[in-house]
């Protein structure tokens, strides 16, 4: 379970930052950015882990506290457009670095302390001036991490529960535009929407294999 070993070692203010949706078909990458106040324990959900092992209804109860309490966040969502016109990786850096900058902000406006460390969930180093660190798996070992797993998680699951009512169908309620035989099976019957990846390889391939343009951010008829 994760704890707050990692904000201890990083002394003063630690932030943690994670993304939801790197891999799916469709629609866009969130990036969550927490603080936790650690003077309001009773205000910390109790089970606080990694959004993955959570179920969607404990996520939600989660998002809630984490989002309407003492604590402070930050959040994005990365569009498609973006996410192919610089690649997911990219994308997902610069926004991490982008609520974390934005977190950061808030926090002295609040008439906190600056910033001592982001806690960045992964291995590899946004481009940001914030001193920061990459945690591997630190969803499951941090605390401000795995809180800002649960706001990235639940708003794109949101997102995606939306989307589905716009373009029925794809079942984006249930897969979030990942990659599961729904999803493909919907894509060869209706074919591909604005929310769909471009730059991913299933979408290309399926693109090049209908003849039609792969770079194109309208709806394909």
């Amino acid at each position: 379970m994760p704890d707050f070993r990692l904000e201890d070692a990083a002394g003063g203010i630690a932030i943690g930052v994670d993304e939801a949706g790197r891999g799916p078909w469709a629609g866009p990458v969130s990036v969550a950015a927490c603080w936790l106040d650690r003077t309001r324990p009773d205000q910390i959900p109790e089970g606080l882990d990694d959004s993955k092992k959570l179920t969607a209804a404990r996520r939600a109860d989660m998002f809630a506290r984490l989002t309407h309490g003492p604590h402070l966040f930050n959040l994005t969502h990365v569009d498609v457009a973006t996410i192919d016109r610089i690649g997911i990786l990219k994308a997902t850096l610069a926004a991490m670095a982008e609520v974390a900058a934005a977190l950061a902000a808030q926090m002295q406006q609040a008439g906190h302390d600056a910033v001592t460390e982001v806690l960045i969930d992964g291995n590899q180093m946004p481009p940001t001036d914030l001193p920061s660190r990459c945690v591997v798996r630190g969803d499951a070992s941090s605390l401000s991490i795995a809180a800002a797993s649960v706001i990235a998680k639940h708003s794109r699951d949101m997102v995606m529960t939306e989307l589905d009512k716009t373009f029925p169908g794809y079942g984006w309620a249930q897969n979030m535009g990942y990659g599961t035989a729904q999803h493909r099976d919907a894509i060869d019957r209706l074919g591909i929407t604005i929310h769909h990846r471009r730059s991913f390889a299933p979408i290309r391939r399926y693109l090049e294999s209908e003849g039609k343009p792969v770079d194109r951010g309208d709806p394909v008829a």
